[in-house]
């Protein structure tokens, strides 16, 4: 072993043991190794920062703000609701999320796949006042498996197909994986469900820790129901049931500007009408998406929002200039462009119009407007802006056009018409130049600590590799497995795959594991594709840390997550996985 190797396989004991402690941060801890990676030459001086421009690392990115504009445009929201109205218990909704996942993730890359799934599993989480983390790693850890079953679902998968092609003059093709990988995942997925997400630190007591969920104040609001409305032609008191499940309050009806006696119950909704109701900003966006209602003045404010529309909490101080004065005295729509959407007074009802109603000191205002200019007329107004709650406005308009972006991107990437990362790259640009994620939210979607991890982690990992180190891992395997079982041999060539793919990019695995399994294939004088299949299976199911899979990476600023977290659930899980791959690459690639 030479100087080099011993370095860094003690600078990887040290950071390791430092990550699973976690008495630092994860980004802090990953990139002070890779000073001292440089500083012992281990890294030369031109790779230093090489993991930043990484494909993976921009992936994870890219992946971030196309999530954020999948949420921001009601695509997660549709979906969301769908699965909410099964009323899931726990157990149910992880397994539904998981299988969905799964299959999802088959026929699109798993990164992708997660990339749709994480908003819904947030959201999700949210109205049932849950914390994330107890859903989101089964939901990864379900994509990952999924991925095993085609082709294109991992790129491990890609990457062993072509390397047989220049080996043995023919690729895997598209189903190949798909008797090994579906026995794999079917494995993998009933363990995630029943036993799994309860390893999970945090998860048994199945609520969010004080903390993560916010009492939210409830606003008196009014909705505007187009023409379009689903709800045109029924009577208000049909609406019960879609108030409840969006934790709205039915307040009243207003026609033609008159409040109608009463909540109006029984009266027949008309385009036009005003609904009148009590709740949350975030219940008022999400009622307004179900019922395709409007906002006052929301067509407006799309025309003039270049840089997006956003709500903003404020509160009233006295001798403030709207103290003792209406919206419509103002004129605050028409001069201003910023609409009064909602008004908190201490719980208290009022039967006066919001746009009509006296404000007072002490009064919460939920206002609604451009982005650029809620901040100006809110300083206009002398009122002081509440601390920010990450409130947004969902475009329901555009769900099946940011839908319809994102969908045909990665089928022209999952063809190989493009690279996944440019394909997500558009998808952003896209998003960007629509507005249905505006440029000054781009960057605040971006977990930057991730991205600090994967980009110090990646040269370190390559230096590993340049050293000779992974060459020594395989010549160890060739040497202790002789004379062995041929099961005996794939179940440590699986091992030793799974734990470097822990450590380094599972798509460098792959290009490490795929020679080193021919090289052990031809040494028993065997078929090498159950080997290769073998480094595909454990190349792709790397689960005990958060930078084995992008995945995994993608989960960990959402999820709360602790880098020692990862491998309660994900230990098991790949013991699993080996026991069930083993028998199944024999079955189904003879000998």
């Amino acid at each position: 072993m030479t100087q080099d190797q011993i370095l860094l396989f003690s600078l990887f004991g040290v950071v390791f043991g430092l990550l699973i402690w976690g008495r630092w941060r994860y980004d802090l801890v990953a990139f002070v190794a890779l000073i001292i990676a440089l500083v012992l030459g281990l890294i030369p001086t031109n790779l230093a920062f090489s993991g930043f421009g990484h494909p993976a690392t921009i992936i994870v990115a890219l992946v971030l703000v196309i999530s954020r504009g999948l949420v921001n445009s009601g695509a997660v929201d549709l979906i969301t609701r769908r699965l909410t109205a099964l009323d899931l218990k726990l157990s149910s909704h992880i397994a539904a999320m998981s299988g969905l996942g799964a299959v999802f993730s088959a026929f699109m890359n798993n990164v992708a796949a997660l990339a749709l799934l994480m908003p819904v599993d947030l959201q999700a989480a949210a109205r049932a006042k849950r914390a994330p983390r107890i859903t989101l790693m089964p939901l990864a850890f379900a994509t990952i498996l999924g991925g095993l079953v085609t082709l294109i679902g991992t790129p491990p998968n890609i990457i062993i197909a072509s390397y047989r092609e220049e080996a043995l003059g023919a690729p895997f093709t598209m189903f190949d994986f798909a008797p090994v990988g579906i026995v794999c995942a079917l494995v993998g997925i009933v363990f995630i469900v029943l036993v799994g997400w309860r390893l999970i630190p945090g998860a048994r007591d199945g609520k969010s820790p004080a903390g993560e969920l916010m009492d939210e104040e409830g606003y008196l609001a009014e909705l505007v129901v187009p023409e379009t409305s689903s709800i045109v032609g029924k009577l208000v008191r049909d609406l019960d049931d879609d108030a409840d499940d969006n934790d709205v309050a039915m307040v009243g009806l207003v026609r033609r500007g008159k409040r109608l006696a009463g909540q109006a119950r029984n009266v027949e909704i008309r385009s036009n009408d005003i609904l009148v109701v009590d709740a949350s900003p975030k219940a008022i966006d999400q009622f307004r998406g179900a019922l395709k209602l409007e906002f006052d003045g929301e067509q407006r404010h799309e025309k003039v929002a270049s840089g997006g529309m956003s709500l903003t909490e404020v509160v009233v101080p006295k001798y403030s200039r709207i103290e003792g004065r209406s919206a419509m005295s103002l004129r605050l729509l028409a001069r201003h462009g910023v609409t009064l959407l909602g008004v908190s007074r201490q719980g208290k009802k009022f039967r006066d119009r919001v746009r009509h109603l006296d404000i007072e000191a002490g009064d919460i205002l939920l206002l609604l407007g451009p982005s650029n200019q809620v901040p100006e007329v809110a300083q206009w107004l002398g009122v002081l802006p509440l601390a920010e709650r990450g409130l947004s406005v969902t475009q329901y308009r555009r769900a099946g056009l940011a839908a319809g972006i994102f969908a045909a991107a990665i089928a022209v990437a999952s063809f190989g018409g493009l690279y996944l990362a440019v394909a997500l790259a558009i998808v952003v640009a896209a998003y960007v130049a629509l507005d249905i994620v505006p440029i000054q939210e781009v960057y605040h979607q971006i977990e930057w600590p991730v991205i600090v991890l994967l980009g110090s982690m990646i040269p370190l990992g390559a230096a590993l590799e340049a050293s000779g180190g992974t060459t020594l891992i395989a010549d160890g395997i060739v040497e202790l497995t002789t004379g062995l079982p041929v099961a005996v041999v794939l179940f440590v060539l699986m091992v030793v795959v799974m734990t470097l793919s822990d450590v380094l990019n599972n798509t460098a695995t792959a290009v490490i594991g795929a020679p080193i399994s021919l090289e052990i294939a031809t040494k028993l004088g065997v078929s090498p594709d159950p080997f290769l299949m073998a480094v595909a299976v454990a190349a792709s199911c790397a689960f005990l840390t958060p930078i084995g899979h992008k995945n995994n990476t993608l989960i960990m600023g959402p999820g709360g997550y602790k880098f020692g977290d990862y491998w309660r659930m994900g230990l098991p899980l790949e013991i699993l996985v080996i026991a069930a791959a083993v028998p199944a690459i024999l079955l189904f690639w003879p000998l």
